[in-house]
């Protein structure tokens, strides 16, 4: 028996629970349905703190929220970390060919999806122990240390099947659902919230702390410290607007339907695997992050040495930490300039990793689109109906946009970053690139609705 394509673990897969994908067509309605429940399902599960620990203790992932999609303090503390992590750690053995699994196939893409459920169930449970041994979470009750890892773990749990419920009963991803939700959140709250900070005595939000500053005489656009100012709105506004610029740059390959004389294209955007290399990238940073904190707190320093703010001040550690925004930091922190090349160096090769691995691992590689254009019927006008035409066609694009765009979304996120952007600048790259696909899901699902022969096509 083959270790390598995992086999092995195979009896075991078969206990896991799983959601049961439909049986029949589910339509558009019911699917939106889905979604919004389980939407309301994810905010109703923040609110709910742990049992057992310091819900004032220090956030040491504040920075990381934005892709983690969880809330510090709540049962959803793990947010879709050990989701993230588990296709992480399977994207890099798949691609290093450690483990031979054709994607193609559906039983090696079935034996592929059940160990990533089972390695983000350990995932849950590991990082629980993690984040409670660590000290990220000081346990105040005596004696129920493990109640407050089965605690962490179960939220992670729930957040995995709320995302599976989503990918199979509703419109897009859960993991891109609550990482725009919680993103949005934070903006609204930030941009708008007219209530006092508790920490600073200030008004939270940018906009009507500017209104006051107006009434008082002395307009400010721009405040000290981690309070979001009109300077922050306004770098948020211009990321939104080089997103939705980007999102729509694409080359349309010209397709025709020669059993129906319909013609169609197929659109290469320059985005071609949207924001997924940079949550992952997010997430690999956020795992170096937390065991760094735990070897730290043991007085080994291997990944660096964590600071009683939360922050990494040496080692790898630090420079996987972004540097903090340029108007706080830039001036008055020493080696700031060589911390943010290195810091954005990583970010772009890391997204361009991610971004080639994802395309040869999801099926959307030149090879498997034009064996999937062919066998739909459809082939490009003034050539052969041959799928290696098609195939050869693709590939002048395909790799080239996929670099291209890992490369687009390092910059774009790291430069958001360091303007102090609301919601970090990485969440709002996020969130603006994963509302767009969902939106193009959407139109997907209303073209299956009123032309039966175009859900057959996106459905293969």
């Amino acid at each position: 028996m083959s270790l390598s394509r995992l086999e092995i673990i195979d009896p075991i897969l078969r206990f896991l629970p799983e959601v049961d994908k439909p049986k029949r067509h589910v339509s558009f309605k019911e699917k939106f349905l889905w979604t919004g429940g389980v939407l309301v399902l994810y905010f109703a599960l923040l609110q709910i703190d742990v049992y057992g620990v310091d819900p004032s203790a220090l956030d040491m992932f504040g920075a990381l929220r934005a892709v983690l999609a969880g809330s510090a303090g709540s049962i959803l503390a793990l947010g879709i970390g050990p989701i993230v992590t588990s296709s992480i750690v399977l994207q890099l053995l798949v691609g290093g060919k450690i483990l031979d699994l054709d994607m193609s196939q559906p039983e090696d893409r079935a034996l592929y999806q059940g160990t990533q459920k089972l390695l983000t169930i350990i995932l849950c449970i590991f990082e629980g122990v993690v984040y409670t041994m660590s000290g990220v979470y000081e346990v105040t009750v005596p004696g129920v240390f493990w109640i407050v890892v089965l605690q962490l773990a179960m939220g992670g749990i729930l957040v995995m099947f709320l995302d599976e419920v989503v990918s199979k009963w509703g419109i897009g991803s859960g993991v891109g659902l609550f990482i725009a939700a919680g993103v949005s959140q934070t903006i609204i709250q930030g941009s708008f919230n007219p209530l006092l900070d508790p920490n600073s005595g200030q008004i939270s939000g940018a906009i009507p702390a500017f209104i006051a500053s107006i009434l008082r005489g002395t307009p400010e656009v721009w405040r000290a410290g981690n309070l979001p100012s009109m300077v922050s709105v306004f770098f948020t506004f211009i990321v939104f607007l080089i997103v939705v610029y980007a999102e729509s740059l694409k080359v349309e390959i010209p397709l025709s339907y020669s059993r129906v004389g319909m013609r169609g294209k197929y659109p290469i955007r320059f985005t071609y695997v949207s924001v997924i290399p940079l949550i992952l990238t997010m997430a690999l940073f956020a795992n170096f992050r937390l065991w760094a904190g735990v070897l730290s707190n043991r007085g080994i320093y291997l990944l660096g040495r964590i600071n009683e703010q939360g922050r990494a001040v040496s080692g790898v550690a630090k420079y996987l930490q972004h540097p903090g925004d340029i108007f706080n930091y830039g001036l008055s922190t020493p080696g700031y300039a060589l911390h943010t090349v290195l810091y954005v160096l990583l970010v772009i090769a890391c997204c361009v990793v991610f971004a080639l691995l994802w395309v040869e691992l999801t099926n959307i590689g030149p090879k498997e689109v034009a064996k999937q254009i062919h066998s739909s019927g459809m082939h490009i006008p003034g050539f052969r109906k041959d799928r290696r035409i098609i195939e050869r066609v693709l590939s002048r694009y395909i790799p080239a946009v996929t670099v291209l765009g890992g490369i687009f979304v390092g910059v774009l996120a790291s430069f958001a970053d360091l303007t102090n952007a609301i919601g970090s600048g990485t969440g709002v790259l996020l969130t603006v690139g994963i509302v767009y696909q969902l939106y193009q899901e959407i139109q997907k699902e209303q073209a299956a609705e009123m032309f039966p022969i175009v859900r057959d096509f996106l459905g293969r």
